[in-house]
């Protein structure tokens, strides 16, 4: 059913769900005593997790999970909030190298498998990237999403593991199949066209991609203003999406630049040992 237009008066909002805080709660809990049992892991990496906890609180539990159902745009500033800010927050975080260390035996064969390492795999989570983000904005499973909130729950634990996977290899801080410094880059740079592609498509409709739109849409709004927050949730999709994508670039190329100045003095001092 529709709800009432969006005012500021709604900031304080809240869609507070049982399920999900029980599920960010328990993943607090999990890492903090993870920590407890590493006392060498770095406190940085922690904050870094729980403000992936934090920003994926706000995007599905303030007030713009209380309107991600009605206006299509709050719902493209989820996404990019889930799958762009809080999934690059926990692959800071390096949860998996904690679950290895202070997991029991078991975790750590799990993480070692053949089925791990092909999960983990750089291809993996680009493919992963590539396909989720027009597959749920540009076909049917869009109108599905809006209209069953089970299904738009799930995109939302997809968009975190997908960004997750991502950003695991773009930043390479945890174990497993690393690239080179410089590919990261190449390889969060190839995925811009994604998000382009998929935010132009969505701001070049000529009619309402969203059929379901037209009974999720706030009370008292017409087909004309429907479609318009169709294509300003596409211009948000389009450059928030490759804004952000940019801005991940930084980390990287500091990644890589200190990396470049490791090996020059590696290679300095093998040289001085030569006594060339």
């Amino acid at each position: 059913m529709p709800i009432p237009a969006f005012s500021w008066h709604h900031l304080d909002s809240w869609n507070l769900g049982v399920l999900p805080n029980i599920l960010l709660v328990g993943a607090v809990v999990l890492y903090v005593w993870g920590v407890a049992r590493v006392p060498e892991w770095p406190r940085t990496r922690l904050g870094w997790f729980l403000g992936g906890v934090a920003v994926t609180f706000i995007a599905t539990q303030s007030v713009i999970g209380a309107f991600d159902m009605s206006y299509f745009s709050i719902h493209m500033i989820q996404h990019l909030l889930l799958i762009m800010v809080a999934a690059p927050m926990f692959a800071l975080s390096a949860p998996l190298d904690l679950a290895r260390r202070a997991g029991p035996l078991v975790t750590t064969r799990l993480l070692n498998s053949r089925a791990a390492s092909v999960a983990f795999h750089p291809l993996v989570g680009y493919a992963l990237y590539f396909v989720l983000i027009p597959l749920t904005h540009l076909t049917g499973l869009t109108n599905t999403m809006m209209t069953h909130p089970w299904v738009h729950h799930g995109e939302q634990i997809a968009f975190l593991l997908s960004g997750y996977l991502f950003f695991r290899v773009a930043f390479g801080r945890e174990e497993g199949p690393r690239l080179h410094p410089g590919l990261r880059l190449v390889y969060v740079m190839a995925a811009v066209p994604v998000d382009t592609f998929t935010g132009l498509a969505i701001v070049m409709s000529t009619h309402q991609p969203i059929p379901s739109y037209a009974q999720m849409a706030p009370s008292g709004t017409n087909a004309a203003w429907q479609l318009g927050n169709v294509h300003l949730g596409g211009a948000i999709m389009w450059i928030g999406g490759d804004a952000l994508m940019l801005l991940a670039c930084i980390p990287i190329v500091l990644i890589w630049l200190k990396w470049e100045a490791q090996k020059t003095r590696e290679l300095d001092a093998e040289l001085d040992a030569l006594g060339l």
